[in-house]
């Protein structure tokens, strides 16, 4: 056997090994989730009693009486739904360096997020909350790999965007924000992580863009044994392999010489520890080359065959799939056809909500991991409205079909916090609900009055884009509201116009059609009626993927974090997109 039939052979042992130990690992915790997905309403109570006699001695929970609660419904009774804003002060003063404020533990970070709609919040993490997220990571891991044995023997490319910012630390002296994804995990289970990864960790402390897209390519290029890829969003390979068709004859020499050259420099220490990583491989450059010279790079199909051989036991592609995820998922299984696309849960920074359970529909409701309560969309206004708490619906008691707002109760300090995400319930693994993301609860666009939905906008759109058959790769509807006539303006690039003069023809009809389709909003009629809003522009688009990213990274955004939106309720998109 020659040495590098050698080397590959003890690379899929060795992942072999840790993988099995990394479902070993979580055995316990999915055996757990089995148990009460048949005890439904008996594990969520444990697990909010749990929470509250945590908590009891702290600020908030004296403030709300945790101590005198004995009833799911006294719960309620007592403790209002909140927002962010309405804990932006104990978080305020929990950076600071206050104690007891939300949780009696301490907080060991506190975790950046923007999510779809607010500026930058701070969500505070403590002990209690990792244990919480790996209830739900258990499960799906177990699920996962049992379902696909083949998995097991490989490499993984776990997201990991670049990190907005260093070694922070809040006033109080508490770090902000993660250094690796795989920090989400426990201990053990985090160190397995990063034994399994085709892409170092350190990758992601990269701050240019160009540059980390490189050495990322780079590291993915390098691994034979890439056999599961999972991400957040699935614009994210998009955006890392696009360049690809341009760069690859300088990545494959600086994989034959073991030389790392990114297009912008590194920090000279880091640039050390990654090309230590990056060991010369001659024969591996060569498949390379050899591949890349004979790829077709002008569609996906072409790209998809290329990405084929370069990675041939790739097996499954982890991210989301629901909501305005869907066309970029799509799109994605075209560019990976040799991986099964496997649709995330829904998990936020605040909370992990559901995950993917092979062989059933939708994702099932992480019952171990917080206390859910669901509120009806019907009776939504806006997330940040309070609402009586007897609206509010239990996990045992949701309604196929039915679209809810979560809301979640953690061992991170957040009670009764409305997550801001809707779902839909589409069946159930024995008493357990199995959830389809849908749509952002409150996410409206209102310049003069119009409260335009985002859902209402993603399904005109939908249906629309289906009756042309047209998969455009970027899609966005905004408001450009300090234009002298303002009017909403699609954004969308037109991979399925050959003939660019065409573009205008064929593109006016959907503009009107939309237009009416918008009109279904009384609202937006009206505003239509009064000419405080002109009929719907359409503007091609060329790289709308990569500008929309470029545009949210640069007010503060991690490039992996950023959601696909059929409807941004900001202006200036005209400049970005040119």
């Amino acid at each position: 056997m020659d040495s590098h039939r050698w080397s590959a052979g003890l690379t899929s042992i060795l992942c072999g090994l840790a993988n099995a130990a990394w479902v070993g690992l979580s055995l316990g915790d999915a055996w757990r989730w089995r148990q009460a997905a048949g005890q439904v309403a008996a594990t969520q109570e444990r697990t909010l009693y749990r929470i509250l006699r945590d908590n009891e001695a702290t600020q908030y929970g004296q403030r709300y009486g945790f101590a005198h609660i004995r009833s799911v419904a006294g719960f309620q009774q007592a403790l209002p739904l909140i927002g962010y804003d309405d804990i932006a002060g104990q978080i305020a003063q929990i950076a600071s360096g206050g104690q007891g404020v939300l949780t009696a533990e301490p907080v060991r970070l506190l975790e950046p997020t923007s999510g779809s709609t607010a500026a930058t919040k701070l969500i505070p993490y403590t002990g209690s909350l990792k244990a919480e997220f790996q209830r739900g990571i258990g499960p799906w891991v177990v699920s996962t790999f049992l379902r696909q044995p083949g998995l097991f023997p490989g490499q993984a490319w776990w997201s990991a965007t670049p990190v907005v910012a260093r070694n922070r630390l809040s006033a109080g002296g508490i770090p902000i924000g993660f250094e690796e994804e795989s920090e989400y995990f426990g201990s053990a289970q985090s160190r397995l992580i990063r034994s399994l990864m085709a892409v170092p960790g350190a990758v992601k402390l990269i701050d240019n863009m160009d540059a980390f897209r490189y050495v990322t390519l780079l590291f993915l290029l390098r691994s034979r044994s890439l056999r599961l890829v999972s991400v957040w969003n699935p614009t994210f390979p998009m955006l890392i392999l696009g360049p690809l068709d341009k760069w690859w004859p300088r990545l494959v020499d600086d994989i034959e010489k073991g030389s790392l050259s990114p297009p912008s420099p590194l920090d000279a220490d880091l640039h050390v520890h990654l090309a230590h990583a990056n060991r010369a491989d001659p024969r591996r450059a060569a498949e390379i080359r050899d591949l890349c010279r004979g790829a077709s790079w002008d569609n996906d199909d072409g790209r998809g065959a290329l990405h084929r051989r370069l990675w041939p036991r790739l097996g499954l592609m982890s991210c989301w799939a629901d909501g305005n995820a869907a066309t970029y998922a799509a799109r994605l299984s075209r560019l990976f056809p040799q991986a099964r696309l496997q649709p995330k849960g829904l998990l936020a920074t605040e909370g992990f909500v559901s995950f993917p359970l092979d062989g059933q529909p939708g994702h099932a409701l992480s019952l171990g991991s917080h206390f859910f309560e669901f509120l009806p969309t019907e009776a939504n206004a806006q997330p940040d409205q309070s609402t009586s708490g007897q609206e509010c619906r239990l996990a045992h008691e949701l309604d196929v079909g039915g679209h809810y707002e979560v809301v979640i109760t953690t061992g991170g300090g957040l009670y009764r916090y409305r997550l801001g995400d809707v779902v839909q319930v589409v069946g159930h693994y024995r008493q357990c609900p199995l959830l389809r993301f849908v749509g952002r609860a409150g996410a409206v666009s209102d310049w003069f009055g119009e409260k335009l939905n985002e859902r209402h906008v993603a399904s005109a759109l939908d249906d629309l884009l289906a009756q042309r058959g047209w998969q455009p790769a970027f899609v966005m509807l905004a408001c450009a509201a300090q234009h002298p006539q303002p009017a909403y303006t699609l954004f969308i690039e037109q991979p399925f116009i050959e003939q660019p003069e065409l573009s205008e023809t064929l593109l006016r009809p959907l503009a009107e059609e939309l237009d009416e389709r918008l009109q279904e909003n009384f609202h937006y009629k009206y505003c239509r009626r009064l000419g405080q809003l002109h009929p719907v522009r359409i503007c091609p688009v060329t790289n709308g993927l990569e500008r929309y990213i470029a545009a949210c990274v640069a007010h503060g955004q991690r490039a992996g974090d950023v959601k696909p939106v059929a409807l941004d309720g900001g202006d200036g998109w005209g400049e970005v997109f040119g």
